[in-house]
């Protein structure tokens, strides 16, 4: 105070004096103060209010240097700490003004999902034919250093890696370079051949792409599998059965007893054939594998002399090493390391932040991973070396790569169509007729992040369906979530309903791609982005 007030008596005081103490807002302050008188009642005065007016300035400036990853995007928080998706850093996406009511609903549906798993941080990108329109970070990237999530985070991708595998061994099939349907042991004779229950049976790479190759999973125990397999089909067909009888209408006195009887035999058939309790994916010692594999074909010897669990073709089970066997098929059939062709592919569709998760490599924006212990405590993820499947599951990425990734599929999956303009478009990364059979359901599969659907090729796809007139409508979509050590994400496609005004004056891509990464395990996300994908339509519609 004794300085302030000498600055404030003395005009001749050296340059500089108020600037020592107060910086640079103190210097352009002081030069637009009014000449005083040298009365000391005055220079009291102006010093006392000068004083509390830079005390107030400089508490509201240490107030905003608080990182608040949680602000709205009406407040103005500092530049560094901004996380609105369109901060002085990251200018904003044209169009994005138009979407202003779907940013807000998903906004605040990010936040209630974030809150009720407790995940520490989220990030979501949206693009609209084939421009990005909003993409933000909520909640830490870091909660220990307190790094907000912001749209340039590098996380986990987890299983949306098999969707970006598919892609090399589409390139591959396009060029005539693999056939999808003979014994892989062509490209791999390092994987012996199989026999299920003594009969000799072929593994092919169309088969390992579906999940129908019977190569187990994470769980070692076919007993334990294939108890659960038989309990979860029983329990649908006494669904389907309810639900028919259900529709049918039978009310007469027999059909009712008859329908009790059937109920009481299947609940029975329920008790008695109910696995039990089944250890989840993250209780599986091999998801926490810390061996550094050098490549594919070493890879192999964790799973390559184990028995099928089932016959080739006949069943769907999910299996994360089927496609470590398809890496050493993408290696053998281009005649390159995995890793290489991978990043051939990632520079082809300007995905410049996806890497294969390696620990010693420093990554820009790489966030860390967390889970709650049995305390329900936040802890870091232990140490994981995924070099055993970088195929599928060992990719890092950003949410702005991954909505590169679904426009790219959904431009091939539609330049096909738009017939008057084809002459001027430029072909896309894959064939059209590549992405239909890779976005054809598959019998015999499953699509776990949403019963309407059926797996594809590396990728889960709804069919479009109206069972009736002005009830629940049922889009076509294609997806695919992932799963690992403290990260969960997913990555959705919503196609435009194309008609032929669109098809005549529009380009592709059309529609809404969604992608969300999360720094926590086990939090599902297909749900989430698909509500998201369907409040864009919305607004682009209005």
């Amino acid at each position: 105070m004794y300085r302030l007030l000498s600055a404030v008596i003395a005009p001749a005081a050296a340059p500089g004096g108020l600037a020592s103490s107060c910086g640079r807002r103190g210097v352009h302050q002081r030069a637009g103060l009014p000449l005083l008188g040298h009365g000391w009642v005055g220079g009291l005065g102006l010093g006392l209010g000068l004083g509390l007016a830079l005390g107030v300035k400089l508490a509201g400036g240490l107030r905003g240097a608080a990182p608040d990853p949680e602000a709205s995007p009406l407040a103005e928080p500092p530049q560094e700490q901004s996380l609105a998706p369109w901060s002085p850093q990251t200018p904003a996406p044209p169009g994005s003004r138009c979407f202003a009511r779907a940013i807000e609903s998903s906004r605040d549906l990010l936040h209630r999902i974030k809150d009720e798993v407790g995940a520490p941080g989220i990030v979501v990108g949206v693009s609209v034919d084939g421009k990005e329109v909003w993409s933000e970070g909520l909640g830490y990237a870091d909660v220990e250093n307190r790094v907000p999530c912001k749209p340039e985070t590098v996380m986990r991708i987890a299983s949306i890696s098999k969707s970006l595998t598919m892609v090399a061994l589409a390139k591959l099939w396009e060029a005539g370079k693999l056939d999808l349907d003979i014994p892989v042991q062509h490209y791999v004779p390092e994987f012996p051949e199989k026999e299920y229950e003594g009969e000799k049976v072929s593994v092919t790479t169309r088969l390992l792409i579906s999940h129908l190759s019977g190569i187990r999973h994470y769980e070692k125990d076919m007993k334990k599998v294939k108890e659960e397999k038989a309990y979860k089909a029983l329990k649908m067909m006494k669904e389907t059965v309810a639900f028919e009888q259900e529709k049918e209408g039978k009310s007469n006195e027999k059909n009712d007893l008859t329908k009790f009887k059937t109920e009481q035999e299947n609940e029975a058939k329920c008790r008695n054939s109910k696995p039990g309790k089944k250890k989840n994916d993250f209780e599986q010692g091999e998801l926490y594998l810390k061996e550094k594999f050098e490549n594919s074909i070493e890879s192999l010897k964790l799973f390559k002399n184990d028995p099928l669990f089932f016959k080739p073709g006949s069943q769907f089970l999910y299996s994360t090493f089927g496609y470590t066997l398809l890496a050493a098929i993408v290696e053998r059939a281009s005649g390159c390391k995995y890793l290489d062709y991978m990043q051939k592919i990632f520079h082809d569709l300007d995905m410049l932040t996806t890497v294969q998760e390696e620990n010693e490599p420093v990554i820009y924006n790489r966030a860390r991973f967390y889970v709650y212990n049995k305390k329900k405590r936040l802890v870091n993820t232990p140490y994981v070396d995924n070099s055993y499947k970088w195929a599928g599951g060992g990719f890092l990425s950003t949410v702005g790569d991954l909505l590169k990734f679904g426009n790219a599929m959904l431009y091939g999956y539609q330049v096909g169509l738009f017939k008057n303009s084809s002459e001027n478009l430029l072909p896309g990364y894959l064939k059209p007729e590549t992405m239909v059979m890779m976005w054809t359901p598959v019998p015999n599969t499953e699509m776990s992040w949403d019963k309407e659907g059926k797996y594809a090729m590396a990728w889960g796809v709804v069919e479009k369906k109206q069972t009736y007139g002005s009830c629940r409508k049922q889009r076509h979509y294609a997806s695919h979530t992932g799963g690992a050590v403290g990260a969960s994400s997913v990555l959705l496609v919503l196609p435009e309903e194309l008609d032929a005004e669109t098809l005549n004056n529009k380009v592709p891509p059309r529609g809404i791609i969604v992608s969300i990464i999360c720094n926590m395990q086990s939090v599902g996300l297909n749900s989430t982005a698909l509500k998201i994908a369907l409040e864009f339509d919305k607004d682009r519609l209005d």
